[in-house]
């Protein structure tokens, strides 16, 4: 029986990939590292240091640049977040949110971003959260489960009557190794390992997805 619902944030509640990649963007050519899109592909759903790895390609830096440069990549990114509003929540999500509350089911909050509250105060969206699990809550990133589980435990329902929604490789494999079911949302070649598989938010339907569930 689910009893929560556990949601990531980029790609799912709002769509803030476009700024994220922006915000690489401008901080690799500064340093004169090659980025683009298919680059930024590879860092959806993963850490800010992961994320930071994978651009550098193997190429050794300090620490201490490490940080700069994360810090650097994010006050681009908090400079762009300052446009979000209501208007940005991807369609069908505050409609799910609210079904969600009325049901009693919890919900909760995954995400590898740190900046996971902020954004949410500005999408309006706080009031309709149990709980918030982001970057600051757990010391490993998806694809470990620990975030999710992390969620879980601040609702206090156990991971097997947990479902989470995705879109990210790194997250439905992070969910499945929590032991939840998994709602993936974009491309099939990219969220094919999900339970259930819808291409974008606005085709998500609560009743299949617990009928579904409640017949397994």
């Amino acid at each position: 029986m689910c009893k929560a619902f556990i949601f990531d944030l980029d790609g799912v509640i709002t769509d803030t990939a476009e700024l994220h990649y922006q915000a690489w963007l401008k901080m690799s050519n500064e340093e004169g590292y090659y980025f683009d899109r298919e680059i930024n592909e590879q860092l959806r759903g993963v850490s800010r240091r992961a994320s930071l790895n994978i651009i550098l390609a193997g190429q050794a830096i300090s620490d201490d640049k490490a940080d700069e440069l994360m810090t650097r990549k994010n006050g681009y990114y908090l400079q762009l977040l300052e446009t979000l509003s209501p208007s940005d929540v991807l369609p069908g999500m505050h409609n799910l949110l609210l079904e969600l509350n009325a049901r009693g089911i919890k919900v909760a909050l995954a995400s590898a971003s740190k900046n996971a509250r902020p954004i949410l105060h500005k999408l309006g969206l706080m009031p309709l959260f149990d709980a918030i699990g982001d970057g600051w809550s757990v010391a490993r990133s998806k694809p470990a489960p620990d975030v999710f589980i992390h969620a879980a435990g601040q609702v206090g329902i156990n991971v097997h009557d947990c479902i989470v929604v995705e879109d990210a490789e790194a997250g439905i494999e992070a969910a499945k190794a929590a032991g939840m079911q998994v709602v993936g949302i974009g491309p099939m070649q990219r969220i094919g390992a999900a339970h259930w598989c819808f291409a974008d938010t606005c085709e998500l339907n609560l009743a299949q997805i617990l009928g579904e569930r409640n017949a397994a």
